[in-house]
């Protein structure tokens, strides 16, 4: 049986990354870790492009260009919404995250979630480089990883 299976090698990888300024002081430390882990993986830094959008609900509409540009191995969505005495953190969440999901179907370019979804302030900090990692790391992995499995079929 044959199997098929990523590798964490981003070498000969151009991977776009879609940044959101809104809680610009969480979403820079995503950056700077997904960013980190492309280097670490063996991609040069000239291989990354990244796209600044005002806020989280706007990153759909740029990574469906990106992906449908044919330039890019992979999309990386990277943003911070922090839930307030609203429902509006969770609207954002659930169509950015379902918007992701259909891009990278209808385009079959990997378009990665790493949206920082929390409930907290302090939960937020948390997820972006702190003690429970940092997602900006975790969703280059998975662009890398995932581009990578793409290539092959």
């Amino acid at each position: 049986m044959k199997e098929i299976s990523g590798r964490l090698i981003a070498s000969g990888q151009k991977i776009a990354i879609a940044a959101s300024r809104f809680n610009s002081f969480l979403v820079e430390q995503l950056v700077k870790g997904a960013v980190d882990a492309f280097t670490r993986m063996g991609g040069k830094e000239s291989d990354l492009v990244t796209v600044r959008v005002p806020g989280a609900y706007e990153l759909p509409i740029v990574a469906a260009k990106l992906a449908r540009s044919g330039k890019f191995d992979a999309v990386v969505c990277l943003g911070a919404v922090v839930q307030g005495s609203t429902s509006h953190a969770s609207l954002i969440n659930e169509t950015t995250a379902r918007a992701f999901s259909q891009i990278s179907t209808e385009t079959l370019v990997p378009v990665i979630d790493g949206v920082v979804s929390a409930e907290n302030l302090e939960q937020a900090v948390e997820r972006c480089g702190t003690k429970q990692g940092n997602k900006g790391f975790s969703a280059m992995q998975a662009a890398i990883e995932t581009a990578g499995v793409v290539a092959q079929i």
